[in-house]
């Protein structure tokens, strides 16, 4: 992401340290994550991730967007084995509002995951995320999960300009740990991430997390001042027929 990452040395040798930090995932992605998309409000104040599910669509945090935004993708591709001729324009698009798509329920409230149609297809070899359309059952407590972003290194500080990876585990949340108020949420739609030493900061909010190289969920955790201990996210098995039909619909 960047997630925030710090590690405590507690009187750990040389070798120990470098182990805690491929565990903590302070390293960049290397060749993970190529589905990585950045998502920048074109009038400012805003930067996310998302994920390209397949050509035309990308999923993110409904408050990463709710406004024109600008799309970046092949972010990681300089580690791909056969590097894609790309060209600057095609890595970029920027979205109006009528292009994205916010789960609502029944009764008409928001949550905080979006489906964003792009404005035309990308390259067909950027690498997507796959999903479980059928059978999609939660990560179980203590499960290790994936996650990745842009944020910066420490809090306050500026998106970082590579992806890089973490790990966590799901964990229990707590009273507090809920999407940004303007959503609907409940224990049946949210998750929580934790491990020491990992967190996520401004600008990783709507980057996918992955359980066992599928998409599970979306961060949602979206702090400004401080980094997040504990990672809040959206389970995406709730919301798998909702993306199909939004899809299909919108074709």
């Amino acid at each position: 992401m960047k997630l925030c990452f710090y590690f405590v040395l507690l009187d750990a040798a040389a070798a120990s340290a470098a182990i805690e930090k491929r565990i903590m995932g302070s390293e960049s992605c290397k060749s993970n994550r190529q589905y990585h998309v950045q998502i920048k409000s074109t009038q400012g104040g805003k930067s996310c991730g998302g994920a390209l599910l397949n050509t035309r669509w990308v999923i993110t945090a409904s408050h990463c967007a709710e406004q024109e935004v600008k799309l970046k993708f092949a972010l990681n591709l300089k580690w791909y084995q056969k590097p894609l001729k790309i060209t600057v324009t095609k890595n970029e698009q920027t979205i109006p509002i009528k292009q994205q798509f916010t789960f609502k329920d029944e009764e008409g409230k928001a949550h905080d995951i979006m489906l964003i149609k792009l404005s035309k297809d990308v390259p067909p070899q950027l690498p997507t995320i796959s999903y479980d359309k059928t059978g999609c059952t939660r990560p179980e407590k203590h499960a290790n999960v994936e996650i990745g972003g842009m944020g910066p290194k420490k809090a306050g500080g500026k998106p970082v300009n590579k992806v890089t990876c973490a790990t966590t585990q799901i964990s229990q949340c707590g009273e507090n740990d809920k999407p940004n108020s303007n959503y609907n949420s409940d224990e049946t739609t949210v998750m929580c991430g934790f491990k020491p030493g990992v967190e996520s900061c401004f600008g990783d909010a709507g980057s996918a997390v992955e359980y066992e190289g599928k998409l599970h969920g979306l961060i949602v955790s979206q702090p400004v001042d401080n980094c997040a201990q504990h990672i809040v996210m959206l389970d995406i098995c709730h919301y798998i027929e909702w993306m199909e039909k939004t899809m299909k619909e919108n074709s």
